[in-house]
C-alpha cells in the first residue's frame, strides 16, 4: 500500500496552528506574522512527516513554474567546459528550480527558436552560456524575462555578464614564473579571434613590466589552441640559442604539444624548462608527465554565480537580471602549481 503524502493540514494539526500559519512559515513570510516558538513547532512537524509542499500548487498561486531555460553552444559536448553547467544547476537545485538545457551547436537560428520556446514554456528565467570566452547576439526573446550571460557577453551591451577574469589569470601566470627567478618567458596566445587571448596577453606584459622586463624583453607568439600548434611553436621558439626558460601556453593542449617537443629535443621539464598551461581541462592537466601547472577558468563559479544573480532577480530580490547597468562580474582564474614548474635552471 502506497503511503499517503503529508499535507499542509496535517503538518498545522501536529503543530497544532492553523492551515494560514503553516503557509507563512514553509513560504518564508512568518516574520511578523507567526511567533518565533510557532515557525519552530511547524517547521518541526513538516520535517517528521516529511512533507513538502505542492510545486504545481505553488506555481499556480505565485505564477511561476520553477524552472529556469539554459541556452550553450556547445558546453554538453565540451571536455571541460560542462563545469559550467553543474555548477549552474547544483545553485538552482539548491534554492528548488528545475534546469533545462538546450544546446545550440553554435546555430544562431537554433538558439533564437530554443529562446522563443523557453518562453512559451514558461520559464522563470534565462542563462545564455558559452563553453569559451566570446562575444554573442543575445536571443531577442531572452530581452523578454530575466535573463543573464555566463562565459559570454552581449555586442549589444543589453545584458549582463559573469565571465572569467582572463587578465589577472595571464598575469597570475607570468608572476608564478618571474617569482621563481624566470626572466626569459615566453607566451603563446591563442588566436585574436578570440576576446581571451588579448586580455591573457595583457596580464602578461603587466606583470613583466611590473617586474622590470621591458618590451624587448616580452616574447609573444601567437599560436593557436591545438597540441599539433604547441608543438611547431615550441620548435621555433626553443631551437635558438638563447631560448627561454619558460613557456606560458594558450591553453592544457597546446602545452602537451610542448612537452611532446620538450622530449623529443632533450629538454627536461622542470629542470631545463617551465611549462604554464591555461584552463586546468579535466582529465589531461593533472595526467601529463609531468603535472602540467596551469591557470583554472572558474566554470563551476561562473555557472554558480550566475545563477544565484538570475535567482534573485526572478524572486525580486535584485532588478531584472541582464540589466547592464549591474556591470560585468569577473571571476577569478587560480594558480594551480604541479611538477611542470620549477625555479629558473642555473646555466
Amino acid at each position: 500500500m502506497v503511503k499517503r503524502k503529508a499535507t499542509a493540514l496535517d503538518v498545522a494539526r501536529r503543530a497544532g496552528v492553523s492551515r494560514s500559519a503553516v503557509s507563512l512559515v514553509l513560504n518564508g513570510r512568518a516574520n511578523g506574522n507567526v511567533t518565533a516558538e510557532r515557525q519552530e513547532r511547524v517547521l518541526r512537524a513538516a520535517a517528521e512527516l516529511d512533507y513538502t509542499p505542492n510545486s504545481v500548487a505553488l506555481s499556480l498561486r505565485n505564477q511561476q513554474t520553477s524552472t529556469i531555460g539554459i541556452i550553450t553552444d556547445d558546453i554538453v559536448t565540451s571536455p571541460f567546459a560542462g563545469r559550467l553547467i553543474s555548477g549552474a544547476s547544483r545553485t538552482a537545485l539548491a534554492r528548488g528550480y528545475m534546469v533545462l538545457v538546450v544546446d545550440s551547436e553554435h546555430d544562431t537560428s537554433r538558439e533564437s527558436a530554443a529562446a522563443q520556446q523557453l518562453v512559451h514554456r514558461q520559464v522563470d528565467g534565462i542563462m545564455y552560456a558559452t563553453g569559451s570566452l566570446r562575444e554573442i547576439t543575445a536571443p531577442p526573446a531572452m530581452l523578454t524575462l530575466p535573463a543573464i550571460l555566463a562565459n559570454c557577453t552581449d555586442a549589444g551591451s543589453r545584458l549582463q555578464s559573469v565571465i572569467p577574469a582572463e587578465v589577472d589569470g595571464g598575469r597570475a601566470a607570468a608572476q608564478l614564473l618571474i617569482d621563481l627567478g624566470h626572466r626569459r618567458i615566453t607566451l603563446l596566445t591563442g588566436t585574436l579571434s578570440s576576446p581571451a587571448a588579448p586580455q591573457r596577453e595583457q596580464g602578461y606584459r603587466e606583470a613583466m613590466e611590473e617586474a622590470g622586463l621591458g618590451s624587448e624583453q616580452q616574447h609573444v607568439h601567437a599560436t593557436g589552441w591545438d597540441i599539433d600548434e604547441g608543438y611547431r611553436a615550441a620548435s621555433a621558439v626553443l631551437g635558438g640559442r638563447d631560448r627561454p626558460t619558460a613557456i606560458i601556453c594558450s591553453n592544457d593542449r597546446v602545452a602537451t604539444g610542448v612537452l611532446l617537443y620538450a622530449a623529443s629535443a632533450g629538454l627536461r621539464v622542470p629542470q631545463d624548462l617551465s611549462v604554464v598551461g591555461y584552463d586546468d581541462q579535466q582529465n589531461l592537466a593533472a595526467n601529463l608527465v609531468p603535472a602540467l601547472t596551469t591557470v583554472a577558468l572558474p566554470h563551476a563559479e561562473i555557472g554558480a554565480s550566475a545563477m544565484s544573480i538570475l535567482l534573485d532577480a526572478v524572486e525580486g530580490q535584485t532588478p531584472a537580471a541582464g540589466n547592464p547597468e549591474a556591470g560585468t562580474l569577473y571571476m577569478p582564474c587560480r594558480i594551480i602549481p604541479r611538477a611542470s614548474t620549477a625555479a629558473v635552471p642555473a646555466r
